[in-house]
């Protein structure tokens, strides 16, 4: 069977089975990753997590800076379908590849507290030489807010005393990933 060819309902379908499949893609694929979706069916649920893995085992093997591609997917499968702002940090070896991934902080449907004393603690029990940051904003709003770039600043000049470099911080919003190295905000 060539599974490329193949419509998102008739994939969906092999995986689930017709019926379900039918129920449960009713508006986008992007509504399956999120937790209702998961909580209605077990199998999408071990999808979501068979896919993260193998982004995260494809992290850990190559450098962030050589698979920016993956480093987004990944972020944007940890961020996708959450409705309060969750901050999420990738800590770095010194080849940039991915030690451990955690949420450390949760919020509301409009901010969340970070508080840099605890990313920084996070970081030197990994031991990590870099970080990526990301957030997601629930609004669906794609833009940096001031805070955001404040709290980018402080949290890097907080690591950069203890040698961590600070990557980049991703801002989700839907499918759309804002890059603070790539907007020059770094």
């Amino acid at each position: 069977m060539n599974i490329q060819h193949l419509t998102d309902l008739e994939l969906l379908a092999v995986l689930i089975g017709e019926k379900a499949a039918q129920k449960l893609l009713q508006r986008s694929l992007a509504t399956l990753l999120v937790d209702d979706a998961e909580q209605q069916h077990p199998r999408i649920a071990a999808a979501r997590e068979l896919i993260t893995r193998a982004l995260k085992e494809e992290l850990k093997r190559s450098s962030v800076l050589a698979s920016p591609e993956a480093a987004r997917d990944f972020v944007r499968l940890l961020l996708i379908g959450k409705e309060y702002e969750v901050f999420v940090v990738l800590f770095l070896d010194a080849q940039n590849r991915v030690i451990e991934s955690e949420e450390l902080f949760r919020g509301t449907l409009t901010q969340t507290a970070v508080y840099p004393r605890e990313v920084v603690k996070r970081a030197l029990r990994f031991n990590a030489g870099g970080v990526i940051f990301a957030h997601n904003h629930p609004s669906g709003v794609a833009e940096t807010s001031r805070a955001d770039e404040l709290l980018t600043q402080s949290l890097k000049q907080a690591l950069a005393l203890v040698d961590i470099k600070v990557l980049d911080h991703f801002v989700a919003a839907g499918n759309v990933m804002l890059s603070f190295a790539e907007r020059g905000l770094l």
